[in-house]
């Protein structure tokens, strides 16, 4: 429509050369003559090789390739590809199933494992779920790959506890003192509503008409129901909260009782079974929750713990017993509760099974003292060998260990007196100093390498089997360090 001057192309404002410099060809619009090979674009000693050989030719597929039973269907992924790229995804921190979709387009290694197929997230992450247990399972095949390479001693190991981010918001907890109050309120809102839901049926026949004119020839009253089913989903959810709250108080106090009337039996030289139980269910049915305990409709079996920097979070407790001699994890688990005081035998027990032997030395913190603890630590040493230096309480900043006092030890002393003055020789100060540098990197190395501070799965089964399968990706790390990606073969031959 306007008659418009044609305007010259702009050059270049680029500097040139400060020489007659010759610069390698490059030409972004350059045809491949031939196909390219994923094999070249990656270096000879790089993770994603290591992985991939490790899922061809080590790792027992026997428990995924089970799960497989019925021959009809689409054929899904080969198992090979997917764990190879769940393998390296928790091994670099790359854990979503939508980030390692987008690595499977945007990353070499990723494409390299994928031998350049694109499987969407809702596979990977129905393979996740579907092969759980098997993926837990590589925690130990993970174990005796590092066992038969020599990297595990088990002369002294530390064991500890990390609190790791649930998938579920702290906000989304209600405590039973609310539960209750909140419950009796939604219970009379529904009476309420049904009393108008009836009244409204009671006159629908003689309101037809006041009826066709407020909603319609062809509408019909439908907010009530909705209401009500709304109400009643609360309602239920509020229910199974308050039911979970009150089953765990009784099983707290089922087991104190219990507990108590054992001590009570061997003091008094007696061992009635029936009266254990008897006393246990007692407890059980006069217990009562205390008005601060909570429950996560999220993910239920999440509890709200204090982390290492003094928040508050929605948590689950992780526990490993590392090795000292190449900071391989010889034992994982998840529980719900937050103290570690009840974790030190199933721990020891779990890396002496995990193993098939008991390690010479364990190192544990201050909180996993208690008089329990003390006692089985005594009795693990005269049955297992295990000496153990556990921690009786905690040193403010700068604080120097006390030097042990001179002379025999008193026969009155305690179990927890014994051990302090155990940590304060020489011999027990030089092997506790060691347990930081065992296992905090261990923790450190999970969080920060593998993003492993926050789980992707929910309940407790789901966060055990993911915790485990971050264990055994930190191992692979620590074996693919050890003997690189060419040795690997060579050295399980």
């Amino acid at each position: 429509m306007f008659e418009v001057e044609p305007v010259e192309k702009k050059r270049s404002q680029d500097r040139p050369a400060a020489v007659d410099k010759r610069f390698r060809a490059f030409d972004p619009h350059q045809a491949l003559l031939l196909p390219p090979s994923l094999d070249d674009w990656l270096p000879q000693d790089h993770l994603a090789r290591f992985v991939a050989d490790l899922v061809d030719e080590v790792l027992d597929l026997g428990p995924v390739l089970a799960d497989y039973t019925e021959k009809r269907g689409y054929p899904p992924y080969d198992p090979r590809l997917m764990l190879r790229l769940l393998i390296y995804g928790y091994t670099t921190g790359v854990r979503s199933s939508r980030a390692i979709e987008r690595k499977c387009a945007d990353d070499v290694a990723f494409r390299y494992l994928a031998a350049d197929q694109a499987p969407d997230f809702r596979s990977i992450s129905r393979f996740r779920r579907r092969h759980l247990d098997a993926l837990a399972g590589l925690f130990t095949q993970s174990l005796h790959l590092a066992q038969r390479l020599g990297m595990v001693k088990m002369g002294r190991v530390a064991l500890d506890g990390t609190k790791l981010e649930a998938s579920a918001s702290k906000h989304k907890a209600m405590s039973y003192g609310r539960l209750v109050e909140k419950e009796e309120r939604i219970e009379a809102e529904i009476a309420q509503l049904e009393a108008m839901a009836q009244a409204l049926l009671a006159d629908a026949e003689a309101t037809d008409t006041a009826e066709d004119q407020r909603f319609g020839a062809d509408g019909k009253d439908t907010d009530l129901p909705a209401e009500l089913g709304r109400r009643e989903k609360r309602l239920a959810r509020l229910q199974a909260a308050r039911a979970q709250i009150e089953a765990e108080a009784a099983d707290k106090a089922r087991e104190h009782a219990e507990e108590k009337e054992r001590r009570r039996q061997e003091r008094a030289g007696a061992d009635d079974g029936q009266a254990v139980t008897d006393a246990g269910e007692a407890a059980a049915a006069k217990s009562r929750p205390k008005p601060k305990a909570q429950a996560n409709f999220t993910d239920p079996d999440s509890r709200i713990m204090k982390n290492s920097d003094g928040a508050f979070i929605q948590a689950y407790n992780a526990q490993a017993v590392v090795d000292a001699e190449h900071q391989v994890i010889t034992a994982a688990d998840v529980t719900t509760n937050a103290s570690d005081a009840l974790n030190y035998t199933t721990m020891l027990d779990q890396c002496a099974a995990n193993t098939g032997a008991h390690p010479k030395q364990a190192l544990v913190d201050a909180g996993y003292c208690s008089e329990t603890n003390l006692e089985a630590a005594k009795e693990r040493q005269l049955t297992c060998g295990t000496d153990t230096f556990m921690a009786t309480g905690r040193l403010a900043h700068d604080e120097q260990v006390p030097p042990a006092p001179r002379g025999r030890i008193p026969a009155s002393a305690t179990l927890k007196e014994r051990m302090a003055r155990k940590l304060r020789t020489k011999p027990g100060k030089a092997a506790y100093s060691r347990r930081k540098a065992i296992v905090e990197p261990v923790f450190g190395q999970i969080m920060t390498c593998q993003n492993g501070r926050q789980l992707l799965l929910r309940g407790e089964d789901g966060a055990r089997a993911e915790w485990r399968l971050l264990a055994a990706c930190h191992n692979l790390r620590k074996i693919f360090r050890h003997t690189g990606t060419t040795a690997l073969a060579s050295a399980i031959a």
